[in-house]
């Protein structure tokens, strides 16, 4: 479950700033979430790196973390309740991917593939 189930870059290679970022993050096998390939878009605005990141899934997913708009909820996501400064935007797309395999969440039904907020 290392690094290479998770990617991310600016979304635009000019961006100064470094504010809008994408993410990806592999599915985990042995999860409803096995093959797939869920799109996130990542703000790290003018807060970061005091105050975590602003996430948000582009694909559709099925997970208590996540609002019905694709907004990742600080609140019900640990690594983002208790967020510390050292935390990087790879410490959240991997700890995403370890809500998608825990065993609460791995048997969710999920919407049909390639759907999008």
């Amino acid at each position: 479950m290392g690094a290479e189930s998770i990617s991310y870059g600016l979304t635009n290679q000019d961006d100064i700033t470094m504010t809008n970022w994408n993410g990806t993050i592999l599915g985990p096998p042995h999860s409803t979430h096995e093959n797939r390939i869920y799109s996130l878009n990542i703000v790290c605005d003018e807060t970061y790196p005091d105050q975590p990141p602003k996430v948000k899934f582009i694909s559709k997913i099925n997970l208590p973390c996540v609002d019905d708009e694709g907004n990742v909820v600080a609140g019900k996501l640990d690594i983002l309740k208790n967020w510390k400064r050292s935390y990087t935007m790879e410490t959240v797309l991997l700890e995403l991917r370890v809500a998608m395999a825990n065993p609460a969440n791995k048997k969710l039904p999920q919407p049909k593939e390639g759907s999008t907020y």
